[in-house]
């Protein structure tokens, strides 16, 4: 999946992205559930549904259930089926 080339310049008053659509390319949420956030293995952002907690080093991190090819092959056998 290839972006599109944004063109870029520094404008006289130091901005810039002139071009740049404004935003977040992660979906806005009001309820807790439906946030993203990305996996300390693979690093993909996926909803929190998609998560589960693992130690590492002494601390609780955030990864893919029920691993992260696991749900890559998923998601490569749903965007197949379209």
């Amino acid at each position: 999946m290839a972006k599109a080339e944004t063109k870029t310049a520094i404008v006289a008053d130091g901005l810039r992205y002139k071009a740049k659509a404004s935003g977040s390319p992660f979906r806005a949420s009001a309820s807790f559930s439906g946030a993203t956030m990305s996996c300390f293995l693979c690093g993909k952002h996926r909803v929190r549904s998609q998560m589960r907690t693992r130690q590492f080093l002494g601390k609780s991190q955030t990864v893919c259930a029920p691993s992260c090819k696991a749900l890559e092959e998923a998601e490569a056998a749903e965007a197949a089926s379209e």
